[in-house]
C-alpha cells in the first residue's frame, strides 16, 4: 500500500531554525531516509517552501488567494510517499521520523492511482 505521510509543524518555529539546528535534523531524517530508500520503499519526499509562498485557489467563486487555505496553528511542511507492506510498517516509518524530529504531527493517508490511461505499474 502506498502511503502519503503529510509533516506538520509550526511553521514560523521551524523556519526560525538557524542553519546548524535545520543541517542537524535533516542530517538525522537523511539517516532514515537513506535506510528506507535502500529497502526500496521510500519514493519521492518533498518539503514545501513557507506558506508565504502559497497561492490557494478556491472552488466555490474561483477566487485567487495569497497564501493557505485556512489559518492553522500548525502548516503542512513537507510530505513523503512511502510503499509500505501495511500501516504498521508506515508507523515504524513515522516513529523513526518523530525521534529525529520531534514536535508537529505526522498524517498517514493511504494513496490510490488517480491518473487515469497511466500504467498501473507506475505504483506496485
Amino acid at each position: 500500500m502506498m502511503y502519503a505521510i503529510l509533516c506538520y509543524n509550526n511553521e514560523a518555529e521551524v523556519f526560525a531554525w538557524s542553519k546548524e539546528h535545520n543541517d542537524a535534523v535533516m542530517a538525522r531524517l537523511g539517516v532514515i531516509q537513506q535506510k528506507w530508500e535502500k529497502a526500496g520503499k521510500l519514493k519521492p519526499s518533498l518539503r514545501l517552501l513557507p506558506t508565504s509562498a502559497a497561492t490557494t485557489l478556491r472552488k466555490s467563486d474561483d477566487a485567487v488567494l495569497d497564501g493557505p487555505y485556512a489559518e492553522t496553528k500548525e502548516q503542512l511542511l513537507g510530505f513523503y510517499l512511502l510503499d509500505a507492506e501495511d500501516l504498521e510498517e508506515a508507523l515504524s516509518f513515522v516513529r523513526e521520523l518523530a525521534a529525529a524530529n520531534p514536535g508537529g504531527a505526522y498524517e498517514l493517508r493511504p494513496v490510490l492511482l488517480y491518473n487515469p490511461g497511466a500504467p498501473v505499474t507506475a505504483f506496485p
